[in-house]
C-alpha cells in the first residue's frame, strides 16, 4: 500500500511570512491542526515546514507572543520530513516513529506537494484494517460451523 493512495489530498497551506495568527485563523476555518508552509519553485509547490496547533500553544500562547506579528516561519522548530507518494505505508509510519513526527507531507518525484499523512489518518485506516480482519476469523467459524455440525 502506497502513501499516495491514502493520504489526504485537501492540505491547507499558506506561505511563511504571513502571520502566525493567519495560521491560527486558518487552522480554524478548516477545522485542522495543521498548515502546511509552502513556496513556489519554478512552478512547482513545495513544502518547507509545518505549524501545528502545538506550536501556536507552546511558541505563542504560553509565552504570550504576539501573534500577528509573528510570522509562521519562525514557529517551524524541526526540518521538515517528507514522504514520497509511492513510499509504502509502514515505510512512512517507521519515518513518523524515527523522527518522531505525526504529520508528513506528501511529495511526488520534483517535490511537489501532494497531500499529507498524519497519524490519525493511519490510525483510522489501521483500525478499519483490524475490523475486517475480525470479519475473516468470524466467517470462518460460521463456515466451520455449516460444514462440521
Amino acid at each position: 500500500m502506497k502513501v499516495g493512495e491514502f493520504c489526504n489530498r485537501d492540505v491547507v497551506v499558506m506561505g511563511g511570512e504571513e502571520s502566525a495568527q493567519a495560521a491560527a485563523a486558518l487552522m480554524r476555518a478548516h477545522h485542522v491542526g495543521d498548515v502546511v508552509l509552502v513556496e513556489d519553485r519554478g512552478g512547482v509547490t513545495t513544502p518547507l515546514g509545518i505549524v501545528t496547533d502545538r506550536d501556536l500553544v507552546l511558541e505563542v500562547m504560553v509565552p504570550g507572543v504576539d501573534a500577528a506579528s509573528l510570522a509562521a516561519r519562525d514557529l517551524v522548530t524541526a526540518p521538515l520530513v517528507t514522504v514520497r507518494e509511492d513510499q509504502g505505508l509502514f515505510d512512512a509510519l517507521e519515518l513518523m516513529r524515527a523522527r518522531g513526527v505525526r504529520r508528513l507531507p506528501v511529495v511526488n518525484g520534483k517535490g511537489a506537494l501532494l497531500g499529507i499523512l498524519a497519524v490519525d489518518d493511519l490510525v483510522g485506516l489501521m483500525g478499519e484494517m483490524l475490523s475486517r480482519l475480525s470479519s475473516v476469523v468470524a466467517r470462518q467459524v460460521v463456515r466451520e460451523e455449516k460444514q462440521r455440525p
